[in-house]
């Protein structure tokens, strides 16, 4: 029996290495192909009416752009962060906001103008650079973004901030990774940061914005087309060479060992919500706070429009209330 449980799992790693991380999709070039600008133009056509939401420099919002809280070789990981322009008696409760652009594109300053709204509302918020499918592929990305926690926490006293209450929220692929960094925050899986070490960075809550939690669910796209789409590109093997690394990266595999609160914020467009609904029953059983909001009618960037972010403000604001009170 010891032999052949030996034979099992000499096959097992045969088979795994016999495909490499596909390293083509590592160009090295920028993708700019995901922006807002030509994510407008694409939605201006079904919603004549929306408008764009500025990054507009105010008085009650103080600003420190391009720190770095990472340094990987000659790589500098860069970090914005907007709070109160008062300084608080009471520490802040801080927000990581992770951008999307399917783990290969998109941009940190996408989201400048939520965090300078959050900032006015009395909150920390840190817009976050992290390592793109170009640059390096999974699981760099969720290591940034605990480097990134780790890096807040070491600095909460400079920020003013509440490292208790410590939020991760995201849109799109940042939403997959805010809610990965959420359910695996205590896990040894991921806490494989190239900084900042000897600092918990552990996650209170998660905001996610229209971020998927499974790409092995049955209601996931990337469970119809197991071959093709930006998750491939980040994971580097299809799921028939490493399946196991498609589970990994998907938060719903770690639903269980959940201990935080989670918020939901969704538009539309159903695919993006895989697992969503199962995750929450099984955190209605643990006793563990799930709220979903949905938004009617909307495309998948809702978030970064009017008339919908204002509400979507209000959401967010209530929610942290309710969790942090």
């Amino acid at each position: 029996m010891l032999m052949k449980n030996h034979f099992v799992l000499f096959l097992m790693l045969l088979s795994f290495s016999a495909a490499a991380q596909n390293l083509e999709w590592r160009t090295g070039i920028t993708d700019t192909s995901y922006n807002t600008m030509k994510d407008y133009r694409q939605n201006l056509k079904h919603y004549p009416f929306i408008k764009i939401v500025p990054d507009s420099i105010t008085p009650a919002v103080k600003e420190a752009r391009n720190l770095v809280y990472c340094r990987i070789g000659n790589r500098d990981l860069h970090v914005d962060v907007f709070q109160p322009a008062k300084r608080q008696k009471k520490a802040s409760t801080p927000i990581l906001i992770v951008h999307g652009g399917g783990w290969r594109s998109g941009n940190r300053t996408q989201h400048i103008p939520l965090a300078q709204h959050l900032a006015a509302l009395g909150y920390t918020c840190f817009t976050v650079e992290y390592r793109l499918s170009t640059e390096a592929l999974y699981p760099a990305a969720i290591n940034d973004l605990n480097s990134a926690l780790k890096w807040m926490e070491a600095n909460a006293r400079k920020f003013n901030i509440d490292k208790d209450k410590m939020t991760v929220m995201g849109f799109s692929a940042g939403g997959q990774l805010a809610a990965l960094a959420g359910v695996t925050s205590g896990l040894p899986i991921f806490d494989k940061s190239d900084c900042n070490s000897g600092v918990a960075g552990a996650v209170k809550a998660v905001i996610d914005i229209d971020g998927t939690l499974s790409f092995v669910h049955p209601e996931s796209s990337e469970f119809e087309k197991p071959s093709g789409g930006a998750s491939l590109w980040w994971i580097g093997y299809t799921q028939k060479e490493r399946y196991d690394l498609w589970k990994e990266a998907s938060p719903f595999t770690y639903a269980e060992q959940n201990k935080v609160p989670f918020l939901f914020l969704n538009s539309a467009v159903e695919r993006m919500h895989a697992g969503r609904d199962d995750f929450k029953k099984l955190m209605d059983k643990k006793g563990i706070y799930t709220e979903i909001i949905s938004f009617p009618d909307t495309p998948h960037s809702f978030c970064l429009y009017r008339p919908w972010f204002d509400p979507m403000v209000a959401n967010l604001d209530a929610f942290m209330k309710k969790v942090f009170k």
